[in-house]
Formats: structure tokens, sequence, C-alpha cells
């Protein structure tokens, strides 16, 4: 039996932690994409930091989510009305054990509930696969940003008429 992954809203007071999060994510989570370059890493984690988070958790445009596993905070997401993932972080010692599958499921049910038809984000290389795996589908070349690569990726969150699929 799977462990229960609890998905919550995050509050103000959450700030700091988000940003542990983010910034260990990171740092650990995407050395593959950074290469351990502090310039990269920098540029990264700047737009995590408290300041940065705190005014988020008051936009009602946002969702920022809270994942616990084993009664431990192990990741964080945010998404926005218009349908676009901004992040979805987990501390990589917890990586496979469907934290992040969980903060992107209540994040694509917050934006259905908001007529969101389409959700689209950014990904690395790295988790490329793991979007693939919920059923995201490349939209566009890989980019670079910010010494990074980037793919553009999006999932519909309504089905044609006529077909239907199995949810997990």
């Amino acid at each position: 039996m799977e462990p229960l992954i609890e998905i919550s809203t995050a509050t103000p007071s959450d700030a700091g932690i988000i940003s542990r999060i983010a910034e260990r994510s990171i740092r650990l989570g995407c050395a593959a994409e950074h290469r351990n370059d502090p310039r990269i890493v920098a540029a990264w984690t700047r737009r995590n930091t408290l300041a940065q988070i705190q005014p988020l958790l008051l936009d009602p445009r946002l969702r920022l989510t809270l994942a616990r596993l084993q009664g431990r905070l192990v990741g964080t997401a945010m998404a926005s009305v218009c349908g676009r993932i901004a992040f979805c972080y987990v501390q990589p010692e917890w990586f496979r054990r469907g934290a992040g599958r969980a903060l992107v499921r209540d994040i694509e049910g917050w934006l259905r509930d908001r007529g969101v038809v389409q959700v689209t984000l950014n990904s690395t290389r790295s988790s490329h696969g793991f979007y693939r795996h919920l059923g995201f589908k490349q939209s566009a070349e890989a980019f670079a940003i910010g010494g990074v690569t980037a793919i553009a990726m999006h999932k519909p969150l309504v089905e044609p008429a006529g077909e239907s699929s199995v949810r997990e």
C-alpha cells in the first residue's frame, strides 16, 4: 500500500518552508541541469526567496500547495489561473514516492474548477519524463533560459467528446 500523501493549500506562514524546499530541490535535485554552476544556481534560486514567495501567497490568482508524506513537508507547487504551472519541487530524498504526481494532480483539479482547459509549463530535461508520464506533451523545441534547458509542455484538462481515459 502506498503511503498517503497529503496536499494542503499553503498559507503566508509557509513562505519559509516553500523557499527552503525550492532551494534544496534546485541545488540537489536539479544538479544535472545547472551542473553546480554558481551563477546558474543563484539565478534560479533568486526567484524562490522568502521575499519573492510571501506576496505570491496572498495572490488569489495563484495556487501554492504543500505535500506531506509520512508527516514531513516534502514538496511544493504553484500554478496560476491562466493555466500555467510555475513550479513543482520535491525534496530529492522524496523523489519517486508520488508527491510530485499528487501536487500536479491537485493543481490540475484546481485549474479545472476554474474552467481552464489546458495546462502549460516549462520542464527541465531531467523532469521531462515525469511530466510525460503525467500526460504532458512537448509543445516546442527545447530552449535555453538562465543557463538551463527548458522544454515547453502542455496538457489538455478536458477530454475531447467521445474520448475517455483511465484515471489514477
